[in-house]
């Protein structure tokens, strides 16, 4: 028999997931097109009625998104530039009912290659926080992100919260996905750009990544060094070379082909540069 548990606080959820393989269930915007026509055989764990998970908090040690965050409250939060990315992926998220219901958290624990929200979280060095019954625990985005819909959480966590440092929130960001269509779309490609700029106008720190073109969203680390003293103008596209890219392993779909992700991401990442640093619209290209 499946069974239904609406868990009111955080304990009691912890205490159910250490008995138990449980699904959770938080906005439901994947869960319900994952069953597909085929029937519920796995226990349902329903964090909705976790108040204390539902919270945007800004504090002098960075921000914490709660695992019940919705991306409509991450658009709404007053948040530096730093998150203009992860705002700008927000509203890429399906349509405006899904982004009511969907969390950011769920995004990252759906694991797909293109998940939306996977790029500037990177960019902004997110971690994610772990609760069991035993013990709490801390990773890196990039090692909770194991493939795809492959996480590290174990059977007995549940993710509590999405932290984002101090130190990540000094520079000016911006996100740029390109799909078939406008909206409602799977990615293609995508790119989150993070720049800090020193007072003389050059780059003194950059954070990019891609997703859709690899199983894990990719931070571009020798592209970063490279940008690091340049100007922070439509010039820093001159550092922009293939072997940045060398990385990226895009698959042939009906979405696009290897070749066509591989020229798109240097393109977008020129793009998220280029708006980053607020050199928008002055005819420059990445290509």
């Amino acid at each position: 028999m499946v069974r239904y548990a609406k868990p009111r606080t955080v304990d009691e959820a912890l205490g159910l997931l250490a008995d138990g393989d449980w699904w959770i269930l938080a906005g439901g915007t994947d869960f319900y097109p994952a069953l597909g026509a085929l029937p519920l055989k796995r226990d349902v764990l329903d964090i909705n009625g976790l108040e204390e998970l539902d919270h945007i908090t800004a504090t002098d040690q960075g921000v914490t998104f709660g695992a019940r965050a919705s991306w409509t409250r991450a658009v709404r939060a007053d948040l530096p530039p730093a998150f203009d990315a992860l705002k700008a992926a927000a509203r890429e998220v399906g349509s405006i009912q899904i982004q009511n219901r969907a969390t950011v958290a769920g995004n990252l624990c759906n694991a797909s290659p293109a998940a939306d929200g996977v790029p500037p979280l990177l960019a902004l060095e997110a971690e994610v926080e772990l609760r069991s019954a035993r013990e709490a625990r801390r990773l890196p985005l990039s090692e909770f992100v194991l493939g795809n819909r492959k996480t590290a959480r174990r059977p007995d966590e549940l993710v509590a919260a999405i932290l984002v440092p101090r130190r990540a929130m000094d520079g000016r960001s911006a996100f740029v996905k390109l799909g078939a269509r406008r909206y409602l779309v799977i990615s293609i490609a995508m790119a989150a750009a993070n720049v800090e700029i020193s007072d003389d106008g050059a780059i003194a720190a950059a954070r990019v990544a891609v997703g859709a073109c690899t199983p894990v969203a990719l931070r571009l680390s020798e592209l970063e060094a490279a940008l690091v003293g340049r100007r922070a103008d439509t010039s820093l596209l001159e550092v922009l070379d293939d072997r940045h890219f060398a990385g990226l392993t895009p698959i042939d779909d009906v979405r696009g082909t290897s070749e066509y992700r591989h020229a798109a991401a240097r393109e977008i990442v020129g793009r998220a540069l280029l708006e980053a640093v607020g050199a928008r619209g002055e005819g420059a290209r990445a290509a």
